[in-house]
């Protein structure tokens, strides 16, 4: 692999060092469990110095993809899953940017009364039902998020759609409503006996809760979304950059 970076580039060195780390973790002995080179050898390599060389590592650990470990050294993440709030995307769309193939455990589409939070985001009357899409997801050996939905009662949508396939792309194929915005909310929780049930855990370990309002282009209100995660398999990134 070649380990030189182009010091007459107008690309600052810091961002050349992390491309190359971001190809050398794709590398099978490293996605294996393998350690870096440690800084000062690494640093080296690239002819950089060592402070430049840990803004680039820093990057990465932030997003999840390297550990590093205090006398042990830096090596590969976990493959768990990420999402990262910069660059909202569905469900779906996230799983396959990570190349991750994703598999349905359960699905359900039934008429059920939505919280009364759902209940205001729609601006619905208390009480009444909605249409609900209850999925059981997760990696083909790994079930790992429940997610709950209710959807705006003006969509025309029923209990015979064919929800097997990708809930944006149904919207927008059939009812032309393309989806924009995702107002997100993040929080922990310890599973209930249905959900440790459902996840693979215990009753009582922690969860992670992330709710979406999610809004179309003329910002009408389209899906109010819940979605239960394992802890340890669920990552959520941000990325902050002041103006």
């Amino acid at each position: 692999m070649k380990m030189e970076l182009d010091h007459n580039s107008s690309t600052p060195l810091h961002q050349q060092a992390e491309e190359v780390l971001r190809k050398m973790i794709q590398e099978e002995d490293y996605r294996n469990g393998k350690l870096l080179p440690n800084e000062v050898d690494l640093s080296k390599q690239l002819k950089i110095s060592r402070n430049t060389l840990r803004q680039a590592i820093n990057k990465l650990v932030f997003e999840g993809l390297l550990i590093r470990k205090k006398g042990y050294g830096t090596c590969v993440a976990p493959q768990d899953v990420m999402s990262n709030a910069s660059n909202w995307m569905s469900f779906s769309q996230e799983m396959a940017a990570q190349g991750m193939k994703i598999q349905n455990f359960e699905l359900h589409i039934s008429w059920k009364v939505p919280p009364k939070e759902a209940a205001e985001f729609f601006n619905f009357e208390t009480g009444k039902k909605l249409l609900c899409l209850e999925r059981l997801r997760g990696k083909p050996d790994l079930p790992f998020v429940f997610f709950i939905s209710f959807f705006n009662p003006d969509i025309p949508m029923s209990v015979s759609e064919d929800m097997s396939k990708p809930l944006y792309e149904i919207l927008l194929k059939k009812f032309g409503i393309r989806v924009k915005t995702s107002r997100e909310q993040i929080s922990a929780k310890g599973a209930t006996p249905e959900l440790a049930e459902k996840l693979g855990i215990s009753e009582g370990e922690p969860i992670l809760v992330r709710k979406r309002f999610v809004y179309d282009e003329d910002n009408v209100p389209v899906e109010y979304n819940i979605g239960y995660y394992r802890a340890d398999s669920f990552t959520y990134s941000i990325e902050c950059t002041n103006k």
